[in-house]
């Protein structure tokens, strides 16, 4: 099964002024995203807010992405949903459409507390979709699944076929690198918090990963591996908490869903505010982001449209 090299972009899913779902800025959405060297996108997720869609919003979502993704651009579907028929309905369509691969994390309701009540709302979902790769979207902050990883892959091993491996959202390391040496690297181990990218690179991992902050630092994420590769580690510490940086910035502003999806309106593409029950920034806030980022020097190292 093909282990993804690079970054994929979890993108943030654009709303028209009275809520409803927008899809046409996905196209230049989708050719900024590759003009600034992501490798696809993994969309519906927790910067999506794809639990607060429907399911037809997440279908038209998707399909719309397939319509415009370039050439070799990656389309992975979140299918993670409360209700197991959902997401497996979900993965059946994402396979219909010729998505590259789908992924779902644990639900917040009700919360899975055991492996084997994991393993088998994986392999429910994974079901509906054979023929395409299926990731594990670990996040436990946002579901409350604390599991042992490793213990995950033990269980799946010769029991979903088409299992690829976990997007890792977690602040163990050290659980990242001993899930990325089990059985000499049978899983693809993307890593995802672009604030640890050079520890895990230097762990030998992070060759793949999934990020939030690559919606609109995504020329200084994809900059870190490529110092990396050219031995360059100064360079790649320096990407590396600049990004730190960014994200400290975002902190102050509710997050990367909220304030992050601010800051794609002030590098020129509006994606529109978030659904309820997400608190929007007022525009004094948007003002005081703006200048902290330009205290930065993050505009002039942001992504391009």
């Amino acid at each position: 099964m093909e282990k993804i090299i690079g970054l994929i972009d979890a993108p943030f899913t654009p709303f028209y002024e009275n809520g409803e779902v927008n899809l046409e800025p996905i196209e230049a959405y989708a050719q900024m995203l590759a003009k600034n060297g992501l490798k696809g996108v993994f969309i519906n997720g927790s910067s999506g807010e794809g639990y607060m869609l429907t399911e037809e919003e997440r279908m038209r979502l998707a399909e719309r992405w397939m319509e415009v993704a370039p050439e070799g651009f990656k389309v992975i579907v979140h299918v993670g949903s409360c209700c197991v028929k959902a997401s497996k309905m979900l993965a059946e369509h994402a396979q219909k459409i010729g998505a590259w691969g789908i992924g779902a994390m644990a639900p917040p309701f009700p919360k899975i507390g055991r492996i084997e009540e994991l393993v088998k709302y994986c392999e429910e979902i994974a079901s509906g979709a054979p023929e395409l790769p299926f990731y594990y979207y670990h996040i436990p902050a946002f579901n409350g699944a604390f599991l042992p990883m490793v213990e995950l892959l033990k269980a799946v091993d010769g029991r979903i076929p088409n299992f690829a491996g976990i997007k890792y959202t977690f602040e163990s390391i050290y659980e990242y690198n001993q899930c990325r040496l089990y059985k000499n690297g049978k899983f693809d181990m993307l890593h995802g918090q672009d604030e640890t990218i050079l520890p895990s690179l230097a762990m030998g991992g992070a060759q793949g990963g999934i990020g939030g902050t690559t919606n609109y630092n995504g020329r200084c994420l994809t900059g870190i591996i490529e110092a990396w590769k050219a031995g360059d580690l100064e360079k790649a510490r320096e990407l590396q908490n600049f990004s730190q940086e960014v994200i400290n910035v975002i902190c102050h502003f509710r997050g990367n869903i909220v304030g992050g999806k601010r800051i794609m309106k002030l590098i020129g593409l509006d994606l529109g505010k978030n659904r309820t029950p997400f608190q929007n920034m007022t525009d004094e806030e948007e003002a005081r982001m703006k200048a902290e980022l330009e205290a930065i020097g993050f505009f002039g190292r942001c992504n391009q449209l």
